[in-house]
């Protein structure tokens, strides 16, 4: 049974419309829900809560219709916030325990959960600082504890990696892996950051103005192009007109050459052209595809020789599976 469901979602307000028509099915594990700021994650989140009552359509969390069971739905559901929601003067111990003690745990379970899901996110050492004293990785991580402290079925996510540096980002990417792998719990986490829900996701669904864009497994976002990623240390130009001459389509990026794969014969002439040229061969691999080309428009660019105007990347293949 899918965690979430949606049929002909629709959410308007005066000035726009958050959501469309949205129709889309989330298999259990972790979940990436993609879009541009704007995009219609957030006011989803709170339709699935049972927060906010949609314009029209149906949805249902864990089998739970929205409409009629938000409360049992928030009961199984964990939520950790995009906006700054907690109180300076309380320490995390107090605030997690709190939090565990309204979702109905009595108070001696709600001290031995609120311990356990703060040592699991980190902040076990400094649990009985007040949060005022955080830094924004360590509140991020508060807002975590507080979604798992009553052992949810499934956690939303809203933008949990925002105003954290790389190394917050990583630990906390870390950390949303671990949940859906280690503790058995669904993951449904919003980013507008898609290199992000590459690394930790199983399945992403892209919305875009409010529609669906596409529901598929990372897999399948990723998959292999058609495209070999060429570097060698010196003489990028060099071998791009070797191989341009030789009739194969090659496209200069950065220190890279992008290879159009026409066939096995296309491993031989780069090898060969690399042997001729005495160059030194750094890189020869099959490049994949990145969940940001789905969002990727307008024509392909001519394939030329290397002093030829370049676009960014090899353009995309026309999108498999986009809702219309």
């Amino acid at each position: 049974m899918p965690i979430i469901a949606t049929d002909g979602l629709t959410m308007r307000f005066p000035r726009v419309t958050a959501l469309d028509a949205l129709t889309v099915a989330v298999e259990p594990g972790v979940v990436g829900l993609v879009g541009a700021n704007g995009a219609g994650k957030s006011t989803l989140i709170k339709i699935l809560l049972g927060l906010l009552p949609p314009s029209a359509g149906t949805a249902s969390v864990l089998g739970l219709d929205i409409a009629r069971e938000g409360g049992r739905i928030r009961e199984r559901v964990g939520f950790m916030p995009e906006y700054e929601c907690l109180p300076p003067d309380v320490s995390a111990t107090e605030f997690v325990v709190h939090m565990a003690r309204m979702c109905g745990l009595p108070s001696t379970a709600a001290r031995e959960r609120a311990a356990d899901t703060l040592r699991h996110v980190g902040l076990y050492e400094e649990r009985y600082r007040p949060i005022g004293g955080y830094s924004t990785g360590m509140r991020q991580r508060v807002k975590l504890a507080q979604a798992l402290v009553h052992d949810p079925e499934l956690v939303f996510l809203d933008e949990p990696t925002n105003g954290l540096d790389p190394a917050g980002r990583d630990e906390m990417l870390e950390l949303i892996r671990r949940i859906g792998t280690e503790f058995g719990i669904s993951v449904l986490v919003t980013s507008h950051l898609l290199g992000e829900l590459e690394r930790v996701c199983d399945h992403v669904v892209i919305i875009d103005g409010g529609r669906l864009l596409r529901s598929q497994a990372v897999e399948a976002y990723t998959a292999a192009s058609g495209v070999l990623t060429v570097e060698v240390e010196e003489g990028r130009d060099v071998l791009g007109q070797r191989l341009h001459d030789a009739g194969v389509a090659v496209r200069p990026e950065g220190r890279f050459l992008l290879i159009d794969i026409a066939g096995e014969d296309t491993y031989d002439l780069i090898r060969d052209a690399v042997a001729d040229l005495e160059l030194r061969l750094i890189r020869m691999e099959q490049r994949r595809h990145r969940i940001e080309e789905v969002f990727a428009t307008g024509p392909p660019a001519a394939t030329g020789p290397p002093g030829a105007a370049a676009p960014p990347g090899h353009p995309p293949a026309e999108p498999q599976g986009v809702a219309r």
